[in-house]
């Protein structure tokens, strides 16, 4: 299992005292590896995707799919469930920070990101 975590200095440091601990059983094994920021690519346009739909299997799965088919790079991902205010359905939100190829005809990828995909989503630059 891999498990991406994020934070201060000192919460993760108190997260890797706490995982020493766990392991000390020998019951449980953690590798960690520390990473910095990747800088994206002077090739490519930072682009922010925020979704709302019906809870349903797949959705993130189908979201990366469609883009890596495209070479477009998926920076970030944050997902959250929630029941709607009025009806109670079942509801997923998907936020992503994605880098897309300057080659990439931006008015396509978003013509076929609404036609394959049938999702309630905004597809637009990021603002520096």
């Amino acid at each position: 299992m891999l498990l991406l975590v994020s934070g201060n200095w000192h919460t993760l440091s108190r997260l890797e005292q706490g995982l020493d601990k766990l392991c000390a059983g020998g019951d449980l094994q953690v590798s960690i590896k520390k990473t910095d920021v990747k800088p994206a690519d002077e090739d490519r346009m930072p682009y922010a995707v925020d979704i709302v739909a019906l809870d349903q299997q797949g959705i993130v799965f189908n979201l990366a799919n469609f883009f890596t088919t495209r070479d477009v790079e998926i920076a970030d991902v944050t997902t959250r469930s929630y029941a709607a205010a009025h009806t109670g359905a079942p509801m997923f939100a998907v936020q992503m920070a994605i880098n897309v190829p300057s080659t990439l005809q931006v008015s396509q990828l978003r013509e076929e990101f609404r036609d394959q995909l049938n999702l309630d989503a905004i597809l637009e630059p990021v603002k520096a």
